[in-house]
């Protein structure tokens, strides 16, 4: 199955069009109280990407690059999809210029943030790096390392408080998220787009990102359920990843006890499963 979407954006990203929430966003973040949102240079990057660039948004102020990422899913990969996100970035913002020159072509200074607000359970705050993902060896000189370090922040309700409290409408969001996730809980798929359409009703009626929902509330609702949709995938196949490694486990413990010559009813005993389960992994051992 594959793991791409094909939609243009989300609606974090849909928010970081305007500049005001842009500029509002990078005050919270940087600690910061700018005040002109006209200094703020939108960036976009046309085409299909991978699921991980589309959730991308970024913008130039105050000299610095500024690539904000939502992530719905935990993924210790950040840093490698940011860099790669990076990168496209930068060519195509200086495609004109001749990096083969004497002369110092000069870029703004890049900062790395997510904006994590899955159901797994993760701290406020962490930082990721991408010296994480690097083979080592032993002769490895840290100074001659790329790094790249993501600043990680949940988002969720109880988490980030002075986060949330400086940006209004990323809490707002997530009052959003939340509605959505609360209306959809115990429903199928197929109620997925009316539960939407309730959780798009109760922000409006009650003030919380009010003008963009009526302006936009067409486009919300399909980005919403394609993210929707692709989250619950996503925990489906982390689900099943696990139960996989799990039997995997039990069936390398359960060929190493046979072999020892025990019974099913002392594996089952050993391992705290059930003798049907024990049995029937030995069927699949013995092929």
């Amino acid at each position: 199955m594959s793991n791409e979407r094909n939609y243009k954006s989300n609606v974090f990203v849909m928010l970081l069009e305007e500049k005001r929430r842009a500029l509002e966003l990078y005050n919270a973040v940087n600690d910061s109280d700018y005040g002109d949102p006209e200094q703020v240079v939108i960036n976009t990057i046309e085409g299909g990407f991978e699921l991980s660039i589309q959730n991308d948004a970024s913008f130039i102020f105050d000299n610095t690059l500024s690539i904000y990422e939502h992530q719905s899913t935990y993924c210790p990969n950040m840093p490698l999809r940011s860099l790669i996100y990076f990168t496209t970035l930068v060519k195509k913002i200086y495609k004109d210029k001749d990096i083969f020159s004497r002369r110092l072509v000069k870029i703004p200074r890049p900062k790395f943030v997510v904006f994590y607000n899955g159901v797994e359970s993760q701290p406020d705050y962490q930082e990721m790096r991408l010296s994480d993902c690097f083979i080592k060896n032993d002769k490895d000189n840290e100074k001659d390392m790329l790094e790249l370090i993501c600043r990680v922040y949940n988002i969720n309700e109880g988490h980030s408080s002075a986060l949330l409290n400086k940006c209004k409408w990323l809490s707002d969001y997530m009052v959003f998220v939340d509605k959505v996730r609360e209306y959809h809980k115990n429903h199928n798929d197929e109620e997925l787009h009316q539960d939407i359409e309730k959780a798009i009703d109760y922000c409006i009626k009650n003030n919380i990102l009010r003008e963009f929902l009526k302006e936009r509330r067409t486009e919300v609702l399909d980005v919403t359920a394609v993210d929707y949709t692709y989250e619950r995938r996503m925990i489906l196949n982390y689900n099943e990843g696990r139960e996989d490694e799990h039997k995997a486990m039990l069936l390398e413990k359960i060929s190493k006890k046979l072999s020892k010559g025990k019974s099913i009813a002392q594996i089952a005993d050993e391992l705290e499963e059930s003798e049907d389960t024990v049995r029937g992994l030995i069927k699949e051992i013995k092929g």
